[in-house]
């Protein structure tokens, strides 16, 4: 898989989940996907090559970028919560949409109740 083949496979991913928006808050070379106007996903070039960048739990975070060469702590972000993931050994298009699937879920459970609500219709009790 070469970089636009992962950053296709993420941003589909990313646009299939509820309530996601997709937008250019940095400019046009950074796709940045939202659940309730919080970032989980953003996909861009890193110096030289395409990356897509997501929010992690740092264990997480830390086993991943010690399997793999190519995840290294988030380009631009938080080095503890953020993950960057480039082409490379290893990265499938599973892997790559568990980490959306993660990142997403992540930011979900963090959202104060309110906005969750609004994103799953549950009602609280």
């Amino acid at each position: 898989m070469d970089g636009s083949t992962l950053q296709e496979i993420a941003m589909r991913t990313a646009a299939g989940l509820p309530a996601v928006t997709h937008t250019f808050p940095f400019g046009p070379e950074h796709d940045v996907f939202k659940v309730a106007g919080t970032v989980f996903l953003m996909a861009t070039e890193a110096p030289g090559e395409q990356i897509v960048t997501l929010k992690c739990e740092p264990p997480h975070g830390s086993a991943l970028r010690q399997e793999f060469a190519t995840i290294t702590p988030g380009y631009h972000m938080n080095k503890t919560h953020w993950l960057s993931v480039a082409a490379g050994p290893g990265i499938t298009e599973q892997l790559v949409a568990e980490l959306v699937l993660s990142a997403y879920a992540l930011v979900l459970e963090g959202l104060p109740a309110p906005r969750r609500r609004l994103v799953t219709g549950a009602t609280g009790g």
